[in-house]
């Protein structure tokens, strides 16, 4: 698969009298047959076998991913190989970033459009500092399967990442929210308390819906309760009252509860801090008759294992804010489904040599 017409194969034949012989041949490929038989973007490598190293690259580690290659391709590629053309191939996708480009299908009149997002953490090169990798997931009601359940499954959605400031996550994110259009309250949120999550939400989209995820409310109340009540059963029936009342939309008595617990006032100060910031976004019972029902931020944590620590929050890893920039840029298109991308960039014509 490199820079010539001749590849080499592997021929698996069996013949009646004899196992199966493996014959090392050589076929050859037309010089039409480009995408197999070219040197590509200055590297003497076609773009057929740049691609599939591409793709290893962003699935696993550069120092394991080669040995898949040669299992798969009966080709020796170094690491440090993987490692060049998988950045050569992302930095030629930069111009993506800025596009608003919405993958998913037109919403039905009575469907909603859900957004989540968060921030997942990377370590980096920078003295070894934790920096934020912003991450958003949108999805229509009508691809999400058993909502609110543990069989919960998601047909389609679309990712939207970004490593910098929140300005420009936002700016990204909010193209391709409005190219479905004014949706008002036909665009929910389910996102976690973060100040600067709940307040660009109300400057942009004051008509849409904002829900806070209930299983971070819940994370507030059960560490609460774990300092308030050393006995195990009460504190479950305490919290399990809490959760009853707060599905049903009765934030304000979880409050007044929290008061009269026995437990440091500056514990209870910090729960009810956070439940009072909320209160707008907690209308559970509204929620689940809205879409699919869904309160919970399920989808995005899932995104953060198989878009981000999958590849990115290996054992040892430490990267380079351009490499944070371009193995992010190839897994968003890879789980977007826009590997044709990839495959657009090796068949256009180079603008600079690859170093």
């Amino acid at each position: 698969m490199y820079a010539k017409t001749v590849e080499r194969l592997v021929f698996h034949r069996k013949q009646a009298k004899k196992k199966t012989l493996t014959r090392y041949g050589e076929i050859a490929v037309l010089k039409s047959h480009k995408y197999l038989s070219d040197a590509c973007h200055g590297f003497g490598i076609s773009p057929y076998m740049q691609e599939l190293m591409v793709y290893a690259g962003c699935m696993d580690t550069y120092s394991r991913c080669n040995e898949v290659l040669e299992r798969f391709t009966m080709i020796q590629v170094s690491p440090s190989q993987v490692y060049r053309v998988t950045e050569s191939v992302s930095e030629a996708l930069k111009g993506e970033d800025s596009k608003a480009e919405r993958k998913l299908r037109p919403l039905a009149r009575t469907d909603v459009l859900y957004v989540e997002m968060d921030g997942s953490m990377v370590c980096t090169r920078d003295r070894e500092s934790w920096k934020e990798v912003k991450l958003g997931r949108l999805f229509r009601g009508a691809d999400c399967l058993n909502p609110n359940s543990d069989a919960s499954h998601l047909c389609d959605s679309q990712y939207v990442g970004h490593f910098g400031t929140s300005v420009d996550f936002c700016k990204k994110l909010k193209d391709v929210i409005d190219s479905y259009g004014d949706l008002k309250d036909r665009l929910v949120f389910i996102n976690d308390g973060a100040a600067w999550i709940r307040e660009w939400i109300a400057d942009n989209y004051p008509l849409a819906i904002s829900v806070l995820d209930i299983y971070h409310a819940l994370e507030y109340l059960y560490g609460f309760a774990e300092k308030a009540f050393p006995d195990p059963q009460k504190k479950k029936q305490w919290c399990d009252c809490q959760k009853e009342l707060l599905l049903a939309s009765q934030v304000h008595t979880v409050i007044d509860n929290i008061k009269t617990v026995n437990a440091k006032e500056d514990e209870k100060k910090k729960l009810i801090g956070y439940y009072q910031n909320n209160t707008h976004r907690m209308k559970y019972k509204l929620y689940r008759n809205i879409g699919c029902g869904i309160i919970g931020s399920g989808a995005i944590e899932s995104a953060h294992r198989t878009v981000i620590q999958k590849r990115m929050k290996l054992a040892g890893q430490r990267w380079s804010f351009k490499g944070v920039k371009n193995m992010l840029r190839l897994r968003i298109i890879d789980m977007n489904n826009q590997w044709s991308k990839v495959i657009g960039i090796l068949k256009s014509p180079p603008t600079a040599k690859a170093a």
